[in-house]
């Protein structure tokens, strides 16, 4: 079985190449939406503990905790200690699942892959991308974002570039939809065929 790690900065349109994967018949676990159902289950107390205020009807408030961590940035890692080891966790069901069932291809969609040291995970990187503008415009576009909310995302995440050149495979979703599609298709066809990376440099 391979696993894919797909990831990329916000706006890059990752979510979306995730959807075209899973179109494709590739099983896509996507990290967000565990995170998603962990602020509904697992992860309810022990956020509410850490960060008083954040629970609303039995779930994390994402909006309350959003801005608790903008005011208090310093206090992400408390967040990250909760939550990455559920994550975690669902991956590794989501994995042994697959191995079990015969899988021949899956993919770990998640959004911070090389900052939470995960590339060791996989073995395959895709790295979602466009050009800078494209992204910039993407994201402000989106309900309650500023350029200074957008800042602070980027400042905690690796730079583009530096994505890029560790990628085995690019998707670049600044061309359109039909684009990204037929560079998805052409990444499986490469997978399937045994070609696990197209890099060029050293």
């Amino acid at each position: 079985m391979i696993v894919i790690g797909l990831t990329g900065s916000i706006g890059m349109g990752k979510s979306t190449t995730a959807k075209m994967f899973a179109e494709e018949g590739v099983p896509v676990n996507d990290s967000d939406a565990v995170v998603h159902d962990l602020y509904r289950t697992d992860a309810v107390v022990p956020v509410g503990k850490a960060f008083p205020g954040t629970v609303s009807d039995g779930a994390v408030d994402r909006a309350e905790l959003s801005r608790q961590l903008s005011a208090a940035p310093e206090k992400f890692p408390v967040l990250e200690a909760i939550v990455h080891p559920l994550v975690r966790q669902r991956e590794v069901d989501f994995l042994k699942r697959h191995r079990e069932a015969g899988t021949a291809l899956v993919l770990l969609d998640i959004p911070l892959l090389f900052e939470v040291k995960g590339a060791s995970r996989v073995d395959v990187i895709v790295v979602v991308t466009c050009d800078p503008q494209i992204q910039k415009e993407r994201v402000l576009a989106r309900p309650g974002m500023t350029e200074e909310k957008l800042a602070m995302i980027l400042s905690r995440q690796m730079p583009d570039a530096e994505k890029r050149r560790r990628a085995d495979f690019l998707v670049d979703t600044g061309f359109g939809l039909e684009a990204a599609r037929e560079r998805v298709r052409q990444i499986i066809t490469a997978l399937r065929a045994g070609k696990t990376s197209e890099k060029t440099h050293a």
